[in-house]
């Protein structure tokens, strides 16, 4: 079955042989991603002291959040399409040195409306670089390894979610909130200078495109059903994060002080799931698409129900984490194959549509609390969404397999 529908779409070109160049550039783009979610998941945590700092109510500072996602849903495909001709290594190195200024911008920041601007220019490289990452470890790793070389390049943002999003909460709440930027402004300059270093001069041999090549990613029905896959089964997993702090609390009974374990937890689990979707992906994207989706909807459904006891919820919390993160590379490496010659803008649009899983399981989550439904609705709530992603792959894989036997392109 998954012979023809996970074959790439094109050949893919090793173009440093030597490992310790290839690993070496992995890491850098690794880097990046380590900077990038740790500045996407440290505000959230940070929400009283930016509010309180800049004499804002804390939903107005919420809107810094969203100022961020909006950034990455509007520059994705945008820098995308635009930049199509550049060389990759010469973009990689702009998309870092613009989201380090924008953290910069952040930090020195003297009003909130400048810091909702800076926040939106930190966040426009952020698709953009983890597609255009994802395709470059993809080139430099082979043809056989790809969706284990996305998971690397992912691996940055999950090990975010363990080591730099309490790094830097400790640092904002013990200095100050503009601390915590500074922390990833110093991943940023570290990681330009990682990218120059590490990250071969070869790859200006990549085959690029031109802006009109790119935009016609958006006329393939498999690359819309690919998005959307993301846009809703992604979303049943932020649907439990969003509030799990309150669910923790008052559902499972653990203590407050043993939140940030939970969200430890969270995160461990997100860099298993990571890897083992990159190594599943390897074998068969589309399995590994069905079987992430399905063991987060499983995983999903079980909290609902077992989450009034503290060990049964962090151990569903560490496999809500893993299953949800391990959609993300089988997710990347389908977008790639199903966009034909127009890679990069579907590569970076797929980090869009999962910031619109972010935001979905979030109002999906708030809305079934705000029914009455209480906090173990939004893991229900979540199991559905995670179902409809199933759904919408599935849909996705009959048409192709129907394209398949008429000898029509997979459009």
């Amino acid at each position: 079955m998954t012979a023809t529908l996970d074959r790439p779409a094109g050949p893919v070109s090793v173009v440093a042989p030597d490992p310790v160049v290839r690993w070496l550039a992995v890491l850098a783009l690794a880097l990046g991603g380590f900077g990038i979610g740790t500045t996407e998941f440290v505000a959230m945590g940070l929400l009283p002291d930016i509010a309180s700092g800049l004499g804002v109510s804390e939903p107005t500072a919420g809107h810094v959040i969203s100022a961020y996602a909006m950034g990455v849903v509007v520059g994705a495909p945008l820098i995308a399409a635009v930049t199509a001709r550049m060389p990759r290594r010469r973009l990689l190195l702009g998309l870092m040195t613009v989201f380090t200024v924008g953290n910069l911008a952040s930090m020195l920041a003297p009003s909130y409306e400048s810091l909702i601007a800076a926040r939106f220019l930190a966040g426009l490289p952020h698709g953009a670089f983890f597609g255009v990452a994802a395709m470059v470890a993809a080139h430099l790793m082979g043809p056989r390894n790809r969706a284990k070389a996305v998971a690397h390049v992912m691996s940055g943002l999950t090990i975010a979610t363990v080591l730099g999003v309490p790094m830097a909460s400790w640092l904002g709440q013990t200095l100050g909130w503009r601390a915590a930027f500074g922390l990833v402004v110093g991943v940023g300059v570290i990681t330009v200078t990682a990218l120059w270093f590490w990250l071969p001069f070869q790859l200006r041999f990549m085959p690029s495109t031109s802006p009109m090549t790119e935009l016609g990613a958006l006329r393939r029905v498999q690359v819309w059903l690919a998005l959307v896959v993301g846009m809703i089964g992604f979303g049943g997993m932020f649907a439990v994060y969003t509030y799990i702090a309150t669910t923790m609390t008052d559902v499972a009974g653990l203590s407050r002080a043993l939140v940030p374990l939970a969200l430890m937890v969270f995160g461990l689990g997100m860099v298993v799931g990571n890897l083992v979707g990159g190594r599943l992906a390897d074998h068969s994207v589309i399995r590994a698409l069905y079987l992430s989706m399905g063991a987060l909807g499983a995983a999903l459904a079980a909290f609902s129900v077992a989450s009034h006891n503290p060990w049964a919820a962090l151990v569903l919390l560490f496999a809500i984490g893993a299953a949800g993160s391990a959609v993300a590379p089988a997710l990347q490496t389908r977008l790639m194959d199903v966009a034909h010659d127009a890679q990069t803008l579907a590569a970076s649009l797929n980090h869009s549509a999962l910031n619109v899983g972010n935001a979905t399981g979030a109002l999906v989550g708030g809305l079934v609390i705000a029914a009455g439904l209480g906090y173990t609705a939004p893991a229900a709530a979540g199991a559905l969404l995670a179902l409809a992603g199933v759904a919408v792959l599935t849909v996705s894989v009959l048409l192709q397999r129907r394209s398949s036997r008429a000898g029509t392109p997979h459009s």
